[in-house]
C-alpha cells in the first residue's frame, strides 16, 4: 500500500514510517527538516516542505492509498500548525479522492474530555492547554470531512519497544498514571488501514 506520512519526524511519526517500510508499505513523508529522519530505504520517499503549504501537503498526498498524521508541536512554536496543518490535508485528501486518513490526538480531546481523571483534566487545561487547544480544534475538522477517518487518542507517551500488548476502547476512563509506548501506538495506526473496526470512530490506546 502506498501511504502518506505527516509529522513523519516526530517520535511516533519516526515509528509508523518504521514499520509501514518493514510491512511492506510504500512511504511518502513531508519533513519540514528531512535530516531529521533518520530513515533510509528505496521505498521510502522524503518530501522537503512544511504542512503549512497546501502545495507540499498535495505533493505528498498525491498517489496514496491512505494518509497517517502524527502532527505535533513544540510549546511557544509553530502556533495553530497541527490544526491548521490536519486542514490542508483534509482538503488534499477530499480533492486527490484519497479516503482513509488515521490521526493520533490525545486522551483528554474530544469526548475523552468527561472520562479522564481530575488529575489529567486539570493537567490538559493547565500545563499542556496550549497543544490540547490544537486537538480541539483538528478533531470536529476531520470528523466533518466525510473521509473514513480513525482518531486515535493515547496517553502519556514513552519510547519503549512495540509490545503489540495493549488495550483499546471508547469508553476506557484513564489518568495520568496510564501511558503507552509510541511503537504501539504506530502499531494500532497502521493496522488501521486494512480494519474498519474503528472507522470513523475515536479510540483510546493504553497498556
Amino acid at each position: 500500500m502506498k501511504i502518506a506520512v505527516f509529522g513523519a519526524t516526530g517520535a511516533t511519526g519516526q515509528q509508523v514510517v518504521q514499520q509501514a517500510l518493514e510491512q511492506g508499505h510504500s512511504v511518502t513523508a513531508l519533513a519540514r527538516n528531512p535530516e531529521r529522519l533518520a530513515i533510509q530505504h528505496s521505498s521510502l520517499t522524503i518530501i522537503k516542505g512544511n504542512v503549512l503549504d497546501p502545495a507540499a501537503v498535495e505533493q505528498t498526498v498525491r498517489g496514496a492509498d491512505a494518509v497517517l498524521s502524527c502532527l505535533g508541536r513544540r510549546p511557544f512554536r509553530d502556533k495553530d500548525a497541527v490544526w491548521m496543518g490536519t486542514h490542508n490535508i483534509v482538503e488534499a485528501m477530499k480533492k486527490l479522492g484519497v479516503k482513509r486518513l488515521i490521526v493520533e490526538s490525545a486522551y483528554g480531546a474530544g469526548s475523552s474530555r468527561g472520562l479522564s481523571s481530575i488529575g489529567m483534566f486539570l493537567v490538559t487545561n493547565t500545563i499542556l492547554k496550549w497543544a490540547y487547544r490544537e486537538k480541539e480544534l483538528e478533531e470536529p475538522e476531520i470528523m466533518n470531512s466525510e473521509l473514513d477517518w480513525v482518531i486515535v487518542r493515547p496517553p502519556a507517551l514513552r519510547n519503549g519497544p512495540r509490545t503489540g500488548k495493549y488495550r483499546t476502547g471508547e469508553g476506557m476512563r484513564l489518568s495520568t498514571m496510564n501511558w503507552i509506548n509510541r511503537a504501539d501506538v504506530a502499531d494500532f495506526m497502521l493496522k488501521q488501514l486494512t480494519s474498519d473496526e474503528w472507522l470513523r470512530k475515536t479510540p483510546a490506546i493504553s497498556m
